[in-house]
């Protein structure tokens, strides 16, 4: 075979190579994967969060995924070694991952966004400059969201520093997507369920339908009145699906009442980090129920904006319960039994609403509700699982957990320049 006709064959066959490699890349395109965004990716429930996401378990085996990881500049070392692990796990479900640290290319048709807790590097010294420090970061967010993201984008805030807040921030400042955005509150369930499991000497999975009202990382009421224990090895035994009200096995009614609160508060205070395990599976959990639904007849507690549902407030973000279907999710209104005391209310939403005003400016000095009636609270109402605003006060002059998103944070992002 002479050289010229190697040439042409040559030619020929990277020619064919050339327009197979495209007609595959084609049939690619035509499967557009699921773009999800993590925000503040170098916090360490990220980490915990990817192998969950590529497994297949959140958003199904047959969706592909594309993930990318958004932080700032001073990250990005990090972040392509997290790159490098992610790719390492050869998920089937994972087309591909990257980094992002241009402001102006953040949440670039984003169909799942996730937004984690920011990093915390300074002291503050009042509650009113964590909360105000809140607002620069979430309407940034939340006009990146409305101009890149996709039209059906999915927001999901998770972490332990003010979610409410953060999240009814999102909504004022991403009005468009506002019925998407929503705060996850299983983290706080999930302690609450431990905690009962080690006093039983049960697993915590056995447990269902706690409730959790109110602000997920502040004050909140851990509801028990619905709460089953199923699988209870006891006198009544029973099928799998036979269950027992907790209530009804806790007999030490003093332990529910004082330590069990004790212990949860301490847990779910203000400014407590949860384990990057914690987080990372709080989130994906509440991702697969919002994509596949939650399981039939269980209650899920999630931070929403309030429509007026039980006696709450319009326009805050509180944790109620909820069931997931048809990728939605339904307030369980028609539950019986879950009346919540004016007092526990009112201790509730004040602080929401407060801590809204503040965040705005509308409002200079946050003060904890304090009953005018403190005397005549039946004993019952004294008890419900409340993490006090108060905790976080008297822990300010000591504490160097809350960052304020200052312009200087800000700037970190590359490529981009945030004015007040």
């Amino acid at each position: 075979m002479t050289t010229e006709l190697m040439m042409v064959i040559a030619q020929e066959n990277l020619g064919a190579h050339i327009q197979k490699e495209q007609e595959e890349e084609g049939l690619k395109t035509c499967i557009n994967p699921l773009q999800v965004w993590i925000t503040s990716a170098s916090a360490p429930a990220c980490y915990n969060l990817i192998p969950i996401l590529t497994s297949g378990e959140v958003f199904g085996m047959h969706t592909e995924i594309s993930i990318t990881l958004f932080d700032n500049k001073q990250a990005e070392e990090y972040l392509k070694s997290l790159v490098m692990e992610t790719q390492d796990l050869a998920s089937p479900v994972l087309r591909s991952v990257s980094i992002c640290t241009k402001v102006e290319e953040a949440f670039c048709q984003a169909h799942v966004i996730v937004v984690l807790d920011d990093s915390t590097d300074k002291e503050v010294f009042t509650l009113e400059d964590c909360l105000r420090s809140r607002v620069p970061l979430c309407r940034l967010y939340g006009y990146l969201i409305e101009k890149n993201a996709h039209e059906s984008v999915r927001v999901i805030v998770g972490g332990k520093t003010f979610v409410n807040l953060k999240t009814v921030l999102l909504m004022r400042y991403a009005p468009r997507i506002a019925h998407n955005i929503i705060a996850v509150a299983l983290g706080v369930e999930g302690e609450a369920k431990a905690i009962l499991a080690r006093k039983l000497k049960t697993t915590p999975s056995y447990i269902k339908d706690v409730i959790i009202w109110g602000n997920i990382s502040g004050n909140n009421y851990v509801d028990l009145r619905k709460t089953r224990v199923y699988r209870y090895e006891s006198a009544i035994w029973g099928p799998l699906h036979y269950s027992r009200p907790l209530l009804n096995l806790i007999f030490d009614s003093e332990w529910i009442k004082r330590e069990f609160v004790a212990t949860l508060k301490n847990l779910t205070a203000t400014g407590r980090q949860f384990g990057g395990i914690l987080a990372a599976h709080s989130i994906a959990t509440t991702l697969k129920y919002w994509y596949h639904g939650s399981p039939p007849g269980e209650i899920v507690s999630l931070g929403i904006l309030s429509e007026g549902q039980f006696g709450i407030p319009k326009g805050i973000v509180f944790s109620m319960p909820v069931k997931f279907e048809n990728g939605t999710w339904v307030v369980l209104t028609d539950l019986k039994d879950t009346e919540i005391s004016e007092q526990i209310m009112t201790r509730m939403t004040s602080d929401l609403i407060q801590e809204k005003l503040v965040a705005l400016g509308d409002k200079i000095h946050f003060q904890p509700y304090q009953s005018e009636h403190k005397d005549l609270v039946p004993h019952e109402e004294k008890n419900p699982v409340m993490s006090d605003a108060a905790y976080f006060l008297n822990q300010i002059p000591q504490t160097t957990f809350e960052k304020p998103q200052s312009l200087e944070f800000l700037n970190g992002f590359e490529g981009k320049t945030v004015e007040s």
